[in-house]
């Protein structure tokens, strides 16, 4: 699907999943356009997680992490705040690298009050409740005893356990259901009953489109946003409601 859309103020971004990575260009080229086109001007920008491929702290030295860092300064300092959640890749993000780009990092989940609507903003790795080899790792792995000894490893170590993390979600991809993959509709109603809303923005599933959950009799809303990969994409709103954009690369 692609919808047109209109630069300016009165409306908010959100995307994820964008996965930059040095190795990538085609990407990230897209993402500082998007950032230069689009938002530029906008209300605020939204990243719900996963927004590098991998992230092993912010000593983190690829080229892509310095440019975008530079980038998003850039677009904060015109007037545009930048919101940053951490996804299951870069969940290692923290408190100097969001200075340096000028982000605010979100709790997960974030309800905001969006445009008048309670909004609630998910990276979206939670609602896959099916997918319960995940939620173990994804338990242990974002202790926060965890992740304050992978901290203090020294960066040689931690790339190499990152490559070996990827390369060992890749192959139990393979071998998994795509529908353990996708959210669990009852855990969907269940937090967004919780949480007190009809809106759900959120990424990780790839799997960009509206879906309508009914909720305590009401018919509520939920928006996945767009990967990166083949294609690239985003979730704007304004006091009209949402629209979902998603084009090639």
């Amino acid at each position: 699907m692609s919808l047109t859309s209109e630069r300016g103020a009165g409306r908010s971004f959100f995307v994820a999943d964008l996965h930059l990575t040095d190795e990538r260009p085609a990407a990230t080229g897209r993402f500082f356009r998007f950032l230069q086109d689009e938002v530029a001007g906008a209300d605020a920008l939204y990243i719900l997680g996963d927004l590098f491929e991998a992230w092993i702290g912010d000593d983190h030295d690829e080229q892509v992490a310095r440019e975008t860092a530079q980038r998003l300064a850039a677009l904060v300092a015109t007037g545009t705040p930048v919101y940053f959640m951490h996804g299951n890749r870069d969940f290692m993000l923290a408190e100097r690298y969001a200075a340096q780009s000028g982000m605010t990092l979100l709790a997960d989940p974030a309800r905001i009050d969006l445009y008048g609507v309670p909004t609630l903003l998910m990276h979206g790795d939670t609602l896959c409740t099916d997918d319960t080899a995940y939620q173990d790792f994804r338990r242990r792995v974002r202790h926060p005893v965890t992740r304050a000894l992978l901290r203090r490893l020294p960066r040689a170590l931690r790339s190499r356990l990152a490559r070996q993390a990827r390369a060992g979600s890749e192959a139990a991809k393979a071998h998994k259901a795509a529908a353990i993959m996708d959210v669990n509709e009852a855990e969907v109603v269940r937090v967004m009953r919780e949480h007190r809303v009809c809106r759900l923005i959120h990424g990780h599933t790839h799997r960009p489109a509206q879906h309508v959950h009914r909720v305590d009799g009401r018919e509520c809303e939920r928006w996945v946003v767009p990967d990166w990969y083949a294609r690239w994409g985003y979730v704007a709103c304004d006091a009209n409601g949402c629209t979902l954009r998603t084009d090639a690369l």
